[in-house]
């Protein structure tokens, strides 16, 4: 496990880009050499993550305002905030990872990515943004930066790994 702090990095774009395919594609990629990787998934509505009927649901209909479920493999958490949580506050839930890609935190300070698709805009949604290193497109734009084609995920792994100097 490593005892460093998780480098964070946002996936962002708009719904439909190609965020999570992008995000599935790297996993294995930053695995293949020796990287513990988290992620996060930011999404705007709302979401049951209990079964009803199940015991974590009935503990939260009761009135728990939080409630863990653990097996000898896994461990989830369930809670209430009154407030959308940012991708630094969710990190904290994931120690000893190496990097953690946070997907859909567009508007998070954050370095990130963007995956852009110019039928869903004009231009790419984080183009201003000082923390943008890099697009995921086929598209010409207007930025300077590095620029991957979707379909490169290992020269974009490449890019993250060098970026941020990760290391197994």
């Amino acid at each position: 496990m490593s005892r460093r702090k998780s480098t964070l990095l946002g996936i962002a774009g708009l719904s439909g880009s190609g965020k999570t395919t992008l995000v599935v594609s790297l996993i294995p990629e930053l695995r293949s050499v020796g990287l513990r990787v988290g992620t996060l998934k930011h999404h705007r509505g709302e979401v049951e993550l209990d079964t009803p009927g199940k015991d974590t649901w009935r503990h939260r209909r009761a009135g728990a305002a939080g409630t863990v479920i653990s097996t000898p493999g896994t461990v989830g958490l369930i809670r209430d905030v009154d407030f959308d949580t940012g991708p630094r506050e969710l990190a904290g839930l994931l120690p000893g990872m190496d990097i953690i890609l946070a997907e859909g935190f567009k508007r998070a300070e954050i370095p990130k990515i963007e995956v852009y698709r110019p039928d869903l805009a004009d231009t790419p949604v984080c183009l201003c943004d000082p923390l943008l290193l890099a697009l995921v497109t086929t598209a010409q734009t207007e930025w300077t930066g590095p620029r991957f084609d979707p379909d490169d995920v290992p020269s974009l792994a490449r890019f993250i790994i060098r970026r941020f100097a990760l290391t197994a």
